[in-house]
């Protein structure tokens, strides 16, 4: 007897069946696993993207500057960080405040054939800094609050608020405060908003014959602009100003 040929036969036995191996990657198992598993990926990007979502609703909303209008404190392809609980807790903006608010019935007309389910794909875009904001967002700073006065302008093309002239040391440089003169008084419950780069900003002066005169209501503010996230040379908090220290509450001027 040959029992080295036998010893052949039996290792050549025990070897693994490629054919079977390949077979069982594609058996229901294998596949049922491999499912899951995907389901399990989509399932966590699903949950990630909600709470982004949720967390640019109620924390900070980042925010993607689409023109030179905030210039030189904004600049085009900047992404802000918009503190979403500045105001949240009875607080209001005040003057100077550089904020993110929505437009429509102030700044643009409301579109009723607009497609809502496109609008809020975009908007959840926007809300993760991934696309412009929407044709009715707008980042502008507070230059009057309910019940200032704002008068455009001095010789040295400086406005006064509540008769006090201001000094604007943001502004655009060789900008004045506005070439167009306007006087107004600011409803309660509203802000009057300008750009920084005032020859070039399309704010609450181009809307003074428009239903509202150009005034944004307060609730329509989605926050403030408190921190920049891009590009890394510029990234940190935002400079506050003092320029309207010096203004007295509205009535006070000529109390």
């Amino acid at each position: 007897m040959d029992t080295q040929a036998q010893h052949a036969e039996r290792d050549r036995s025990s070897e693994p069946d490629a054919g079977a191996e390949e077979g069982s990657r594609f058996s229901p198992r294998a596949r049922f696993a491999a499912a899951l598993s995907w389901r399990r990926v989509l399932a966590g990007a699903a949950l990630a993207t909600a709470v982004l979502l949720l967390f640019s609703s109620w924390v900070v909303q980042p925010f993607l500057i689409p023109s030179g209008s905030m210039e030189p404190t904004l600049k085009v392809g900047d992404r802000l960080l918009v503190n979403k609980l500045a105001y949240r807790f009875g607080a209001e903006p005040e003057r100077g405040d550089v904020v993110v608010f929505d437009g429509t019935g102030s700044f643009v007309r409301e579109d009723p054939d607009a497609d809502p389910v496109a609008g809020a794909a975009r908007k959840a875009a926007a809300s993760l800094g991934l696309a412009e904001p929407a044709d009715s967002d707008f980042v502008k700073r507070v230059v009057g609050v309910g019940g200032d006065r704002v008068v455009c302008c001095d010789a040295r093309g400086r406005l006064a608020v509540n008769g006090t002239m201001v000094d604007e040391p943001y502004l655009y440089p060789g900008d004045t405060a506005s070439r167009v003169p306007f006087d107004i008084v600011v409803p309660a419950g509203t802000l009057w908003m300008m750009g920084d780069h005032r020859s070039r900003s399309s704010d609450s002066r181009d809307h003074l014959g428009s239903p509202g005169g150009g005034m944004v209501p307060v609730e329509r503010v989605a926050g403030r602009v408190d921190w920049l996230g891009w590009p890394p040379a510029r990234t940190g908090s935002t400079a506050g100003t003092d320029a309207f220290a010096d203004v007295p509450a509205p009535g006070a001027a000529h109390g």
